[in-house]
Parts: structure tokens; C-alpha cells; sequence
């Protein structure tokens, strides 16, 4: 009887050692081993988008740069704005890479990596447009942004009337028709719209960093990534160092917005 015990305790404690290996395992930079899976969008260009039906863009090359210093495989996972950081709570992603600012309601609740673009705003209206010439000018005014968006907050910030937008292109479009008045959202996107629009019908003014300041673009994860977190600062510091962040700033937005 004895030795059935025995055993029976032996059973139970290399049981307890394998769910401890388990849970262990569970704290890895990534989810799935040797990959670094990527959420983002895949709309906003430049940041992300597809050519030729294939994706492309700043933050898919810097994403696969980052995997390759951390001896991973990038694997990217589009997924529409609303459902981007909720990716990074079900754990669907290992980071969001999507034009995402740093802020204090996100600091609480995700973690950041270090930034990788420091974006300026741009408020954008229809051409002709003189009611609007600053961000004085929104109150009361309806206003097309991203749902959750730090552009979203500001226009809010200004008293502008939102209307949700899907993603860049549907925002300048409701701008072109008609339905909505403004937007604030990033210079660098707008210049690269410009750039593939023969025509675009709009206009825009840069706006003082008095009123906005120039946002912080980075990484962000899961709260618990704290591992995965300090691996990619050491692959972006990497990255910062050899030039080739800047090199694909330039690639990408004509100059360097890498740098502070």
C-alpha cells in the first residue's frame, strides 16, 4: 500500500513539474515560437498597404527588419483598426504595428517599445475650404477619424462633430463629397496620398505643435510582453544605429521622421 502511494505521489509531482514547464513556456517573447506575429491594418499607407495585391509599406519593412534581428520570422496579420488593440489582449497578435501614438490611457493598460516615427499632424479639409484654417476653427464642425484614435481624441479635444471613418481613404472621400468638413491625421500619410492621386480635391495645413504635439509612433504590446519588449528595443536600437530606420523614412516619406 505504501508503494502505491509512493508512486501515486511521484505521478502527481512530475505532473506539477510539467505544468510548471508549461507555464514557463507561456512567458516566451512570442507566442509562436521562431515567429513574430505583427497586427496591422494594411490601408494606411505609407505605413501599410497593399501593391499589386501585395502588402507592402514603412511599417511591413521595418516589421520584418525587426523579426530578422530577433532571429524571427515576421508574420503580419491584417486586421481593421477596431480590432487591432484587442488583437494584443486575446493575445492574436505579438505587436501592433499600425501608426500607433504613445499615450497615457494606452501606458496604462499596454506596453511600448521604442518609438520608431515621430508623426506631425495635418488638418485637412476640401479645396477652397476658408471656413477652416486651424484648429481653432473645428468647434461645432463635422469631423471624419479613425474610431479610438489619438486623431480622434484631438478633433474631440477642438469640439469638431465625428463622424467614424474605416480607414484613410474613406476619410478623404467623405471629405471630397461633402459629408464631413475635416480631419486631423497624420502629414505623412496625406503626402503620400497627394503623391498617388492625380487629382485629390483637398488641402491641408500643417498644425502648430502649440496645439498638438508631434506624436510618438511605436510598438505596442500585450502588458505582460515585458521580454518581447526589451528584445525589440535592442533590435530597434539596432536598427536606429546602422541607418536603416532612416533609410526607410526616406524610402517611404521623401525624408527623415525618425528622429525627435
Amino acid at each position: 500500500m505504501k508503494k502505491k502511494i509512493t508512486a501515486i505521489i511521484s505521478i502527481l509531482a512530475m505532473f506539477v513539474l510539467i505544468l510548471s514547464g508549461c507555464s514557463s513556456s507561456s512567458k516566451s517573447v512570442t507566442k509562436e515560437q521562431g515567429t513574430l506575429t505583427i497586427g496591422l491594418e494594411g490601408t494606411y499607407a505609407p505605413y501599410s498597404y497593399r501593391e499589386n495585391g501585395k502588402l507592402t509599406g514603412f511599417e511591413v519593412e521595418l516589421g520584418k527588419d525587426l523579426a530578422k534581428e530577433m532571429g524571427m520570422k515576421a508574420k503580419f496579420v491584417p486586421t481593421k483598426w477596431d480590432s487591432l488593440i484587442a488583437g494584443l489582449n486575446s493575445k492574436t497578435f505579438d505587436v501592433v504595428l499600425n501608426n500607433v501614438a504613445i499615450n497615457s490611457s494606452r501606458k496604462k493598460q499596454y506596453i511600448f517599445a521604442t518609438p520608431y516615427v515621430y508623426s506631425k499632424s495635418v488638418l485637412i479639409t476640401k479645396e477652397g475650404n476658408k471656413d477652416i484654417t486651424s484648429v481653432k476653427d473645428l468647434k461645432g464642425k463635422k469631423m471624419a477619424e479613425g474610431t479610438g484614435t489619438d486623431n480622434w481624441l484631438n478633433a474631440e479635444k477642438f469640439g469638431g462633430n465625428i463622424s467614424p471613418s474605416t480607414d484613410f481613404a474613406t476619410t478623404m472621400s467623405m471629405i471630397k463629397d461633402g459629408r464631413v468638413d475635416a480631419t486631423i491625421n497624420s502629414k505623412e500619410a496625406y503626402l503620400t496620398y497627394i503623391k498617388d492621386s492625380k487629382t485629390t480635391g483637398l488641402q491641408y495645413r500643417v498644425v502648430s505643435s502649440k496645439d498638438i504635439k508631434a506624436s510618438e509612433i511605436a510598438p505596442i504590446m500585450n502588458k505582460n510582453s515585458t521580454e518581447l519588449q526589451k528584445e525589440m528595443n535592442k533590435a530597434m536600437n539596432k536598427l536606429q544605429k546602422d541607418g536603416t530606420l532612416k533609410k526607410l523614412s526616406i524610402k517611404y516619406f521623401g525624408e527623415d521622421i525618425t528622429q525627435k
